[in-house]
């Protein structure tokens, strides 16, 4: 299979990346930041350099062609402004979707968050509120297009302690904390998992091992 990742980059792209690329996946890492190349190289991915928030929708269906699948994981990250949140987590989501239908490419992968389809608590964070709204509307739009196949995932806290390779994966979980090593291999079980399609999941931690949790999630058992 071959994926193409924007936000090539990232904590659970890359760790995605090592999955896929040991296994014989091919994968395509989108980042802005050519300075990255070499690590995207090391981890077994080809590199390309797109800045989603300016490039067109043309340019970016030109990089998934041939692709079998493509994976949202870009996002302006902390210590970004509200207006990149805007930018970035809401609107190169959808240019990527665009840009998939452009190309004929139908699997569609999101990395979203949890508590997105509710309006903040109040007293939350601008920023923070900000961010919330921007996934919350580009997970709407994904979620509308019947010319993918879209699967958004919105994991718990994360954090960077080692994977523990078991998982609660449902519609709704309650709230809690995920190793990114853990969404990296529910992402690379989703991948190859078409029944999965037109489904919003919830991730924490938990006692299911991953393969079994994302057969369960998919009517296998």
């Amino acid at each position: 299979m071959h994926l193409v990742i924007a936000g090539g980059h990232g904590k659970i792209a890359r760790r995605l990346t090592r999955l896929l690329s040991a296994r014989g996946d091919n994968v395509t890492g989108l980042i802005r930041n050519p300075d990255h190349a070499d690590d995207l190289r090391a981890d077994g991915a080809e590199p390309v350099v797109c800045d989603l928030e300016h490039a067109s929708v043309d340019e970016v269906a030109g990089h998934l062609g041939g692709a079998d699948a493509a994976l949202f994981a870009a996002g302006a990250g902390p210590g970004s402004g509200a207006a990149r949140k805007q930018t970035v987590d809401r609107n190169a989501a959808i240019l990527l979707a665009d840009a998939a239908e452009r190309a004929g490419l139908r699997r569609f992968l999101v990395i979203s968050a949890m508590g997105v389809d509710s309006p903040p608590p109040p007293g939350t964070d601008p920023v923070f509120a900000a961010y919330l709204k921007a996934k919350g509307e580009a997970d709407a739009d994904i979620a509308s297009r019947p010319g993918l196949d879209w699967t958004i995932l919105r994991p718990g806290m994360l954090t960077d302690d080692p994977g523990s390779g078991r998982v609660t994966l449902a519609e709704h979980t309650d709230r809690g904390q995920v190793p990114r090593d853990d969404v990296a291999a529910v992402l690379a079980a989703l991948l190859h998992e078409p029944r999965t399609a037109g489904r919003i999941l919830e991730l924490i931690s938990g006692s299911t091992p991953v393969e079994a949790a994302v057969r369960a999630v998919a009517g296998g058992g």
